[in-house]
């Protein structure tokens, strides 16, 4: 007798057999922290990579079965969750570290930075110093770096080198810098630099006008018109400290916040690094406005400028990410170190031990901090579509053993030596402990070399 052809299909084996479809990446049971607007953690979870982007996350039984990966990571024991996004920085003054210790910021830059940048910066400088930060980060669980500085054509070289994500700004200043000795060149060159790196799969170019204490008018709104003629971000200082604050008030009769959109500079395109001297009014234009922000607790608390007001901003809408500001101020670039700090810094100034809970902290250095960088489309969590920013996260060492809440692991117990693999735009750039972009004994080599070179610049 013949069997009916529904029945047949119920019945044969072969009727409901899927091919896998070919991928190139799957990481497989672990805890996968997705950061989502459910904020699901999937226990024994997998996702999927495909070139540079997340295809599938979900149970690891049903990503096997739907797909046929190149090569696998076992993340068992660990966490998998998106790589952290370092909201401020400025990697090439990682040869700077320890240089000036203990000083305001406004001697610190006047009397020592400025002058050692003077003297020492050159665009094989930055590479050698980009490439020690890079070391750093990836090490440590940083996959996106939004940095500003000067020859930000060697710092986008470096991170695409290394493979790293990076919002770079070119920084724009109101007196000769070690790339450019004028406004006018400064422009021209930012331009050259948009135009370059613009649509790169890893690096988003920006224009970097340094802070209202260092640009006069002028130059601070043509640097905000160069930068929306070419749909590119704005990456400034903001609001930073007590000394800011007095010079807005002094030459503009009003907060940093209220100066700069006055006269059109603040926007939806802009990320304020630090916004500590905020009061509710300057919160509230910031919200309107759709800028960014970065909390930077270790470089804020090592300067003494000030606690930047986060809940507030946040409740209010304010996107907030968190940095690390740079080496030569912080004085590394551990975000898991920042996230610690930034917690319990709110935490402690309110005497309120339920300020900036874990999640929220954890939100902050990723999809939050995406958010305030305006790339939230692209990264920042763990979504089917988005680029592939991926770190594996060990969770067996004594210091983080047990684990009740994974958000609370992460932000307080957890390190960034527990990182033990990384992926970012889909390529594997560390994995195990070991660096596969970078020379690390030959960056280690030419720091030490230009260290010799630094320390004699201040003896003569």
């Amino acid at each position: 007798m013949r069997l009916p052809a529904l029945l047949f299909i119920v019945l044969n084996p072969y009727s409901q057999a899927q091919e896998r479809r070919p991928v190139d990446l799957v990481l497989i049971h672990g805890t996968v922290v997705t950061m989502d607007a459910d904020r699901r953690i999937i226990e024994d979870g997998a996702i999927a990579i495909a070139g540079e982007r997340i295809i599938a996350v979900g149970l690891s039984s049903q990503v096997t079965s739907e797909y046929d990966a190149r090569k696998v990571i076992d993340a068992r024991g660990a966490l998998v969750m998106p790589g952290l996004i370092n909201a401020h920085t400025h990697m090439a003054m990682s040869l700077f570290r320890g240089l000036a210790e203990d000083r305001s910021l406004e001697d610190w830059l006047q009397k020592y930075i400025f002058p050692a940048e003077a003297k020492n910066v050159t665009a094989d400088f930055v590479t050698w110093a980009t490439k020690l930060s890079l070391l750093e980060m990836i090490r440590g669980g940083t996959t996106t770096a939004a940095d500003m500085y000067y020859f930000e054509n060697e710092v986008a070289d470096a991170l695409k080198e290394a493979g790293m994500r990076g919002v770079l700004g070119e920084t724009v200043i109101g007196f000769p810098a070690p790339d450019n000795k004028t406004a006018a060149a400064a422009l021209t060159y930012t331009e050259k630099f948009l135009t370059r790196w613009k649509d790169d799969a890893l690096i988003i170019p920006a224009v970097a006008p340094h802070s209202i204490y260092t640009c006069p008018e002028k130059l601070l709104k043509d640097s905000a018109a160069l930068a929306r003629a070419h749909h590119a971000p704005i990456l400034m200082h903001l609001a930073e400290a007590p000394y800011e604050r007095d010079v807005s008030r002094r030459e503009h009769g009003t907060s940093t916040v209220q100066y700069l959109a006055r006269i059109g500079v603040l926007g939806p395109d802009l990320l304020g690094a630090h916004c500590v001297w905020l009061d509710q009014a300057d919160i509230q234009t910031m919200t309107h406005s759709g800028a960014g922000c970065s909390f930077n607790p270790s470089s804020n608390m090592k300067s003494a400028a000030g606690l930047s007001p986060v809940p507030e901003m946040l409740a209010a809408g304010v996107p907030v990410g968190i940095g690390s500001d740079g080496a030569a101020s912080n004085n590394d670039q551990d975000m898991f170190r920042e996230m610690d700090l930034a917690a319990k810094l709110q935490k402690f100034a309110r005497m309120d031990p339920t300020a900036l809970p874990a999640e929220q902290t954890v939100a902050m250095a990723t999809i939050t901090g995406a958010r305030a960088l305006h790339i939230d489309k692209q990264t920042g969590s763990l979504e089917t579509g988005k680029k592939a920013d991926v770190i594996v996260v060990d969770t067996g060492a004594p210091h983080s053993t047990p684990m009740y809440n994974v958000y609370a692991q992460i932000v307080y117990a957890l390190k960034d030596s527990d990182v033990r693999t990384s992926v970012i735009n889909g390529k594997l750039v560390m994995e195990n402990r070991k660096l596969l972009t970078l020379d690390e004994p030959a960056i280690l080599k030419k720091a030490e070399e230009y260290k010799k070179q630094v320390a004699s610049s201040f003896t003569h």
